[in-house]
């Protein structure tokens, strides 16, 4: 398995709170995986993809050295890894995990049913018919526009409507204006996606930029019966690795 690493050179398994998503608040244990298939403009984990040489685009502008930031374990390693850590319910993370199930089933495999596991996917890649009964919440935030990637990259209807018909799925949309919503609200129509699935996620990465979206947010989501979801790890942490 690749993982991406924590700030001491370690693999990216820490225990904390869940953050955000229909399980926010839940201690959880985080498995951060390294790569990605998109590479959008705000995202908040740019060390597990934008690796120097590469000509992909960040806010930031800042490369990272593939060499120290992508660790890779076997499964065995990171089951040991995850027990030390309290919490039993397992977030599958990135990156873009969704790239690893072969690897993700071996590990689930290897550790048992006194765990659950959620995936945080990007909904670009369907799930593979041994991962589905071993994962307990799929956890889908497909890109916008305002991802700077574009629609044929980051929009996989197939995928979206295999994720969807697992019944497993809720779908989280990072969203900052209203054009933003009207997207969601075509998608969401368009692809036949479960409206009571539904939730929408201020973009931010400080505490102060969060509080001051969070409330539109809720009116838009609200207006719409949908659910709303803050970012509680960037309010508690700041927005570093671990959290």
């Amino acid at each position: 398995m690749r993982l991406a690493t924590l700030d001491d050179g370690s693999p990216a398994i820490f225990a904390t709170l869940q953050g955000e998503g229909p399980h926010t608040g839940r201690p959880s244990t985080f498995v951060r995986l390294s790569g990605c298939n998109l590479h959008c403009v705000w995202c908040d984990t740019p060390h597990t993809w934008n690796f120097e040489g590469t000509r992909f685009e960040h806010r930031s502008d800042r490369k990272f050295d593939r060499a120290t930031e992508v660790l890779t374990l076997d499964a065995t390693h990171v089951a040991d890894a995850i027990r030390v850590l309290e919490p039993r319910a397992v977030v599958l993370t990135g990156g873009e995990p969704m790239a690893q199930q072969r690897e993700l089933v071996a590990l689930i495999e290897s550790l048992g049913p006194t765990f659950s596991f959620d995936i945080e996917t990007n909904g670009t890649l369907a799930p593979r018919p041994e991962l589905t009964p071993l994962i307990h919440t799929f956890v889908v935030s497909p890109k916008l526009a305002n991802s700077g990637m574009p629609a044929a990259t980051r929009l996989k209807p197939d995928a979206l409507r295999a994720l969807a018909a697992t019944g497993k799925a809720w779908f989280k949309w990072v969203v900052a204006t209203e054009a933003d919503v009207a997207e969601v609200q075509h998608l969401v129509d368009t692809l036949k996606l479960p409206h009571d699935r539904q939730m929408l996620m201020p973009e931010g990465t400080t505490s102060d930029a969060l509080r001051s979206a969070y409330e539109q947010v809720l009116t838009w989501a609200a207006a719409r019966g949908w659910a709303a979801s803050d970012r509680l790890h960037v309010h508690l942490y700041g927005g570093g690795r671990g959290v």
